[in-house]
């Protein structure tokens, strides 16, 4: 009998299945469609229209260019729209479409292999993946801050924080009480599987899901930050905290949800500019990353919900994130679980 393994993949493959994911349109449609997203970019940039005005700015995964095109309308001098994949040839056309090609030079490869004529004073990029971590560019960001960043130079965004709230999923409630339905329906008593059904529902997949307000059951706790100027790609090997929550009322928690923000600087105003992925703000692309729980749990008001947040790089690809939770519900026993995005990519080996 064969047994199925997963294979890790080497970097080479890892970096090519990454990027020949931001070759077809569809992803670029559904970045640009986020108004929530993109607009707050564009904002943001304009904010620094002081310290962008004049200066060379690198682009960091430039995708269609858009960016770029927002900082040539902030002022910027010179651009540096570096992309590692074939929708560079996408974006030069786009910025020749906007007589933008004497501002613009966009630059095919990655951002650790291609070489730039100059340093430069600003760094703008979109770096976040799902669950901030899965699949972002944060390390090639880093890279580029340390290579080709002039000191006292800006990046946007600056910051970023990851958050954690309990929750409860209804659906996932609904999908497991069908068992008990089915015998009303049809004759036949399904409810001994539901065991079987909460294993599968329940898994240690990390579900990317848009999670309703009603559905938060305390307010989220923030359990990790990223001061982009200071952090190091050691640091992005184990990202971790704390968190605190308390309930805020009588509810069955059956997960967990984790978002993020991102914080642009803006000098000139008296807050900073804030991207958020809460479920309380406007729906983004990246949604919520939602972590089942093997068991919910009953929880009334102020029952406390505590524990840890670790996350790190998956072993069969760099580039994929994993989960690892130690909580306590109230006064149950310390329960742990490890989740990830499920790798369709990587090959099975007999």
């Amino acid at each position: 009998m064969s047994v199925v393994k997963k294979r890790k993949l080497d970097k080479t493959r890892q970096d090519r299945l990454y990027f020949d994911s931001y070759s077809d349109v569809t992803i670029h449609e559904e970045m640009l469609a986020d108004h929530v997203r993109t607009g707050t970019y564009r904002t943001a940039i304009m904010r620094n229209s002081e310290s962008i005005r004049g200066k060379v700015v690198l682009d960091v995964g430039a995708g269609t260019g858009v960016l770029s095109v927002f900082c040539v309308q902030a002022g910027a001098k010179k651009v540096y729209a570096v992309e590692a994949c074939s929708i560079a040839e996408q974006a030069a056309q786009i910025v020749r479409h906007n007589n933008m090609e004497d501002r613009i030079e966009v630059i095919r490869g990655t951002v650790e292999t291609v070489e730039l004529p100059e340093h430069v004073d600003v760094i703008v990029s979109e770096w976040m993946g799902y669950a901030l971590l899965h699949e972002s560019m944060l390390n090639s960001v880093l890279y580029a801050r340390d290579k080709w960043l002039k000191a006292g130079g800006l990046i946007l965004p600056s910051k970023a924080e990851l958050y954690i709230a309990p929750i409860i999923d209804p659906v996932a409630e609904d999908r497991l009480h069908f068992w008990y339905t089915v015998k009303d329906q049809y004759g036949v008593d399904m409810s001994c599987m539901y065991d079987f059904a909460r294993r599968c529902v329940m898994n240690s997949d990390i579900t990317v899901n848009s999670v309703t307000v009603e559905d938060v059951l305390s307010h989220p706790a923030r359990f990790a930050e990223l001061d982009l100027h200071s952090v190091t790609v050691d640091d992005l090997r184990s990202v971790q905290g704390h968190f605190r929550c308390e309930s805020f009322g009588s509810a069955a928690v059956n997960a967990f949800c984790v978002y993020f923000t991102v914080t642009f600087p803006c000098p000139d105003k008296p807050h900073s500019l804030v991207l958020s992925t809460s479920p309380f703000k406007p729906e983004t692309h990246w949604k919520q990353a939602v972590l089942y729980l093997d068991v919910s749990v009953d929880v009334v008001q102020d029952t406390p919900v505590t524990g840890t947040v670790r996350m790190y790089p998956s072993d069969e690809s760099a580039r994929h994130v994993c989960i690892h939770v130690d909580y306590t519900i109230g006064e149950e026993k310390k329960q742990s679980k490890t989740f990830s995005i499920p790798d369709w990519s990587a090959e099975a080996q007999p």
